[in-house]
Order: C-alpha cells, then sequence, then structure tokens
C-alpha cells in the first residue's frame, strides 16, 4: 500500500471499523436478558446496531422498552460488558497488516470513538493497540461526541496533523458527518456493522466494501 504523500494520518473508529465487538456485546445483552427474564434478544439483529452505542442495543434487544428502562439497564447492562474483558472482540482480519503498513511508511493513525474512555481503552489494550495509537478520543474526552467534529479535530490536534490531510475511516453515518465537518476526507467502512444504513447514501468520499479493499482506498486524492 502507498498512501497518497500528501496524507499525514488516518483516522478511525473502533466499534465495527477496527474490531468486531459484537460478540461480547450481544454475550452482555444475554446475560442481562437472563437477570431480568427476557427473551434471548436476535444476535443478528443486534449486531447491525452495535456502532450506535449501548442505549441502541437495548432498544433493539428489548423490543418495546421505554426510555426510563433503558437509562435504568444501561449500568448494568455496561458492567455485564465490561466483565467480559473483550474475551470475544478481535480485530478486523487485515487490519493489523493495514496499520503496519501506515506506520510503516511514517504515517499517523488514531481512534475516534463514541464509547466511553473505560470502556474503549481496555478494548485498545487487549487489541495490543495502546503503544502503537497516536491519539485515542473517546466518547466522554469531550463535551461533545460523533457527529460533531470537535473529536475527530481533537484527535488531530494530539496528532498534530492537519485534518485536511487527513482521512477517517468508519462504519457508521456520524463518522462520515465529523469528519466531514472537521474537514477530513472520509472513507465508509462498509464492512461494519452499518446501522441499518447504505454507505453510497452518506456522501463519504470513498467507500471501503472489505478491509481488503482499503489500502487501495487509501490513495484517495
Amino acid at each position: 500500500m502507498n498512501a497518497t504523500p500528501a496524507v499525514q494520518a488516518v483516522l478511525f473508529d473502533l466499534d465495527g471499523t477496527l474490531a468486531d465487538s459484537a460478540p461480547d456485546l450481544v454475550a452482555a445483552l444475554a446475560s442481562l436478558c437472563v437477570e431480568i427474564g427476557h427473551a434471548e434478544p436476535d444476535p443478528v439483529a443486534v449486531r447491525r446496531v452495535v456502532s450506535a452505542g449501548g442505549r441502541a442495543i437495548l432498544r433493539c434487544g428489548l423490543p418495546g422498552i421505554e426510555e426510563p428502562q433503558v437509562e435504568a439497564l444501561l449500568p448494568r447492562y455496561l458492567d455485564l460488558y465490561a466483565a467480559r474483558g473483550n474475551a470475544s472482540t478481535r480485530l478486523y482480519e487485515g487490519i493489523d497488516e493495514v496499520l503496519r503498513d501506515l506506520e510503516g511508511q511514517g504515517i499517523a493513525w488514531g481512534i475516534v470513538t463514541n464509547k466511553v474512555g473505560w470502556l474503549a481503552a481496555p478494548v485498545v489494550e487487549k487489541l495490543g493497540l495502546t503503544r502503537r495509537c497516536g491519539a485515542l478520543v473517546a466518547g466522554d474526552t469531550l463535551a461533545r461526541r460523533k457527529p460533531d467534529p470537535d473529536p475527530v479535530l481533537h484527535a488531530c490536534a494530539l496528532l498534530e496533523v492537519d485534518p485536511a490531510r487527513t482521512l477517517f475511516v468508519g462504519d457508521d453515518l456520524r463518522d462520515i458527518e465529523a469528519g466531514r465537518a472537521a474537514g477530513t476526507r472520509t472513507i465508509a467502512a462498509a464492512w461494519g456493522y452499518l446501522n441499518g444504513g447504505d454507505p453510497a447514501d452518506w456522501g463519504a468520499d470513498a467507500i471501503a466494501a472489505t478491509v481488503a479493499a482499503l489500502p487501495a482506498v487509501l490513495r484517495l486524492d
């Protein structure tokens, strides 16, 4: 992979872009359902909304749940998820090679996620990325989260790079919206969860259908 020389950095979303965390998130929801006497959730349906966060997962897995119940159950759900220790979370096949290629070319990379820091940092550590990642901006790092551009701009500042010379890769519309508003070029990760959306409708600068296709797309100019 020979990334465009003008590119200074590549930013990635975490869940559904770098890592497949759905198995742990679905398993935690199944455990919660056992605790509250609810039917087992549909893992396929839940997987599709993983990128939208814990509240969306609860709404999907517990159809008809009202918002006060979502808020009441969310802390327990997150505790059950954290207790799993990311046992089944893995990098998508081929992602490590993409990151190593960027590192070999001296191109900085970082992570911008809406996952709160106390959950995001252990995932990054489990995947062996903590010392490789130049910036980790979590959902509670700043007052605003994606689709606001602030987290993307903050990551660029931490990496000391120009947003206009940065690529942002993500599997959710809000990733593309945040990157575009921050002035980065954007790549939709169509291998991810997508939250029921169609990347072709997001207005990204490019779409990578698979991780294997990403190196060629990173030559975007």
